[in-house]
């Protein structure tokens, strides 16, 4: 027989003894508030176009995303990040700072319904590029610096048509700083920058990029987007965009980024976010689908691991199903 335990030595058991007691103790707690939807936005009235690769998810127009932003309201979602899916696109993507367009609409909307929401507007080009690349093509690939102007374009367009945050995504080098200087000749010196800063050359994008309809038209975006496999090369470049004027940063894709995740929460003092993107989801609801997985508890189980490793903001496109989901939670 085994000698008993001594009387005071250690048993972590004991604070799992009840759904109560784990409750209590818990250090990593999921909210509501703390959840982004991304959603996508096409013109016009009426429009509700289901996306195959993103199952549950629409492209919709301004109408239906206020619709469905007061139904997130109403769930305590604490924002909605827009993507603008014109029905028409040029070479240099000029259409992502049309104050008409399908996001500075959807915006001047969803400002007007007094929504409890923050708004929050991607700024990139590769939505409205024929070639759907995030920047303009040059001769020698996709040229950095005449793309600068052209995304502080956008960025004032969104802010002006009432965007709390503005979220550059093109990858660009100086993205940040154009923005700021943009915003701030403009007068918006008030409207925050959420840096995508790191964001890695994922296979994860591809249902984005279905429902954006900004698959490159030739080559691959790992000139501009980050290696993967380049963790202290993300940490740099956070620290760059933190140095330029971003008062928040984003790490993507969310769920192959926990180590940097962690690190950035070491090295810098500004909000988190991270990014649930859409191959994560679609791995997640294909399995469910198939009953290998609990779809619920695949769901939270990952995102309560992102927000351990240091996010503070969860963009996914579960938000609405997971604030649900923490409504009913009981202690477990």
């Amino acid at each position: 027989m085994h000698a008993p335990m001594s009387a005071g030595r250690a048993r972590t058991r004991r604070l799992r003894a009840t759904p109560a007691l784990r409750a209590l103790v818990r250090e990593t707690r999921l909210t509501p508030a703390q959840l982004v939807a991304p959603l996508f936005v096409v013109p016009g009235a009426g429009r509700r176009e289901p996306i195959g690769a993103l199952p549950g998810q629409a492209r919709l127009s301004p109408d239906a995303i206020v619709e469905l932003a007061a139904e997130l309201a109403g769930l305590g979602v604490g924002g909605v990040l827009l993507f603008g899916v014109p029905d028409a696109k040029e070479p240099v993507g000029i259409g992502a700072a049309d104050p008409d367009g399908p996001v500075p609409t959807a915006l001047r909307a969803l400002r007007a319904a007094r929504l409890p929401l923050v708004l929050i507007a991607d700024v990139c080009l590769c939505e409205y590029t024929t070639h759907g690349h995030c920047g303009i093509v040059g001769p020698d690939g996709i040229e950095n610096d005449p793309t600068l102007p052209l995304l502080a374009d956008a960025a004032v367009a969104y802010a002006r048509a009432g965007a709390d945050i503005v979220a550059p995504s093109a990858m660009m080098d100086g993205q940040v700083a154009a923005i700021r200087s943009g915003l701030d000749a403009a007068g918006l010196t008030g409207t925050p920058i959420l840096a995508y800063a790191s964001k890695h050359a994922s296979a994860l994008y591809g249902p984005f990029r279905e429902a954006a309809g900004s698959t490159p038209a030739f080559g691959d975006r790992r000139s501009y987007q980050m290696d993967a496999a380049n963790g202290r090369e993300a940490l740099r470049e956070m620290a760059i965009d933190a140095a330029e004027g971003a008062d928040m940063l984003m790490v993507k894709p969310a769920l192959t980024s926990l180590d940097i995740l962690a690190g950035a929460r070491e090295r810098f003092d500004l909000p988190l976010a991270a990014y649930q993107v859409s191959g994560e989801l679609a791995m997640l609801e294909a399995a469910a689908d198939r009953g290998w997985i609990d779809r619920r508890a695949a769901a939270l189980e990952c995102l309560t691991a992102i927000s351990r490793a240091g996010a503070d903001v969860l963009i996914t496109y579960l938000a609405a199903d997971v604030a649900r989901w923490l409504r009913e939670e009981p202690a477990r």
